[in-house]
């Protein structure tokens, strides 16, 4: 490409944001930020807005925003998300807005023929079908920024789909690996959020403690690779070196490995086709010494098995996950539920509710919001029957 890729980066302020800034400062000759768009993080967005100067910068959560800055043009709302994706100066939009928020304007951006690397799982999540159909209509690619989706789309470069055997998705197994089912009854929120390996938002890392974040990445899989749930598997890997691999039919495993650094799967789903020069430090083998693996143990970590299974049933069931777990890690992260209350709330919501078949964008949204307010209303009654 002769000029640099215009971006457009949807939850900028966040953990993935703020590292695809980092990417975007790194090459600056490759890539120009046209928009910036977050939650509420006033004062961190204003910052960006100073470094990289967009023509646009949106304040979902205010209802009206008076700054001003030479050059650029503030929006506010969640309406306006639209216009940010579909400005007609933006090649690709970061999708890196969590939950249901990024939802809408991602299936805008869509519409609107950008290109996509897309960090919020939970879009695909929720509406597996009608993302990729209206991706297929519009010709637009999703690149993948989660690392393990980064590794095996990385490992599928030049291959067959139909040579495919299986995918094998790794997870560090989070702050509570090792620890038995009485110690996890005792777990705070502060130690989930101590995860290993890698650095990331406080949902994302609660979600890896559950190994909920794993399953999603299951349905994730599913739809991006158009691979049948029972060839994907999950594997625990301590080390966080290998982010995935592919088994093939003749035998062959294909693995990508690279630091725990985010900015390097960023980096690939823009640069792509292309490899940019060192974008993360590379890895060394002989510090690390040892690679090991094991089985996922769902009696422990049972919200694996709960958002595989919510998976293969389809419908409403994965949106119905997403939205009860949002709830339930934030009402964790609160003080408000236990360890395994928080289990029990996502459960519930998915045996009530995640029932309706081939849902439209309309099931959609209202099984979420229905979703939410069942979780809600039992945090509520969890929080007034607490042990106090």
């Amino acid at each position: 490409m002769d000029r640099p890729l215009r971006i457009a980066i949807l939850g900028s302020t966040g953990s993935i944001g703020q590292q695809t800034l980092d990417v975007v400062r790194r090459y600056p000759q490759q890539l120009s930020v046209v928009a910036l768009a977050a939650h509420q993080n006033e004062s961190l967005l204003l910052e960006q807005v100073r470094a990289f100067r967009p023509r646009v910068a949106c304040l979902t959560g205010r209802r009206e925003w008076n700054v001003t800055y030479q050059g650029t043009r503030f929006l506010w709302g969640a309406e306006a998300l639209t216009e940010v994706v579909t400005l007609p100066e933006v090649d690709i939009v970061v999708a890196a807005m969590s939950g249901n928020d990024g939802f809408r304007p991602l299936i805008e951006a869509i519409r609107a023929g950008k290109q996509i690397a897309l960090a919020n799982k939970e879009s695909l999540v929720m509406a597996g079908t009608l993302v990729t159909q209206e991706a297929d209509r519009a010709g637009c690619s999703l690149r993948p920024v989660d690392s393990e989706h980064s590794a095996i789309w990385q490992c599928l470069q030049g291959e067959e789909r139909d040579a495919i055997a299986s995918l094998s998705l790794t997870a560090s197994g989070g702050p509570f690996r090792t620890w038995s089912t009485m110690e996890l009854a005792m777990a705070t929120p502060e130690q989930a959020l101590r995860h290993p390996t890698w650095s990331m938002g406080q949902k994302i890392t609660i979600d890896s403690a559950t190994l909920i974040n794993k399953g999603l990445e299951i349905i994730e899989a599913h739809w991006l690779f158009r691979i049948p749930y029972s060839q994907i598997h999950v594997l625990i890997h301590p080390q966080s070196v290998v982010h995935s691999f592919v088994q093939f039919r003749d035998g062959s495993l294909k693995a990508q490995l690279g630091t725990p650094d985010m900015r390097l799967p960023i980096a690939y789903a823009l640069s792509w086709p292309e490899r940019w020069d060192m974008v993360a430090p590379p890895v060394d083998l002989v510090q690390v010494q040892a690679l090991s693996f094991s089985a996922p143990d769902e009696d422990r970590f049972p919200l694996l098995r709960l958002a595989r299974a919510a998976g293969e049933w389809g419908g409403t069931a994965p949106t119905v996950l997403c939205a009860a777990d949002e709830v339930a890690v934030q009402a964790f992260l609160g003080g408000r539920l236990s360890w395994w209350q928080l289990h029990e709330v996502v459960e519930k919501v998915v045996m009530r509710l995640g029932t309706r078949e081939a849902p439209s964008l309309e099931d959609i949204l209202e099984a979420d919001r229905a979703s939410r307010s069942y979780a809600s209303e039992l945090v509520e009654h969890f929080s007034r029957h607490a042990v106090r």
